[in-house]
């Protein structure tokens, strides 16, 4: 192989590495619009409270991963994310609305079963 060759080959190696970068740091930087605590409803802001004592919880699939398969969410190492219903009034099963909770301390919230998120701010 020729040093122009091998040049060529490192240059073309170099430039997906930064493509596949990007493409990382992107979706890490994902924008998640947020909503204040206050403005959650009522079961909403009593899950986030339950959730920050330790339970108990209605369901047992509440604290099971949320594996994020949609990617609404940064992406992180699986088990990352845990999930928690939030009672929807009148429901007769669990309802669409979440919180899911991420091992850094940061909070999410859908009511629409995971299609949309908003990050919880606390103040």
């Amino acid at each position: 192989m020729t040093r122009r060759a091998i040049a060529l080959c490192a240059a073309v190696l170099l430039a997906c590495g930064a493509a596949i970068g990007k493409q990382a740091a992107a979706t890490d930087a994902l924008h998640v619009p947020e909503i204040a605590a206050a403005a959650l409803p009522q079961e909403a802001r009593e899950t986030l409270a339950l959730i920050r004592s330790g339970g108990p919880f209605r369901h047992r699939q509440d604290g099971t991963v949320f594996g994020n398969r949609e990617r609404r969410l940064p992406r992180r190492e699986r088990g990352y994310y845990r999930e928690f219903t939030v009672p929807t009034p009148g429901a007769r099963d669990r309802g669409a609305r979440r919180i899911v909770a991420g091992k850094g301390g940061e909070y999410y919230y859908t009511d629409d079963h995971y299609n949309s998120f908003r990050r919880i701010r606390e103040y």
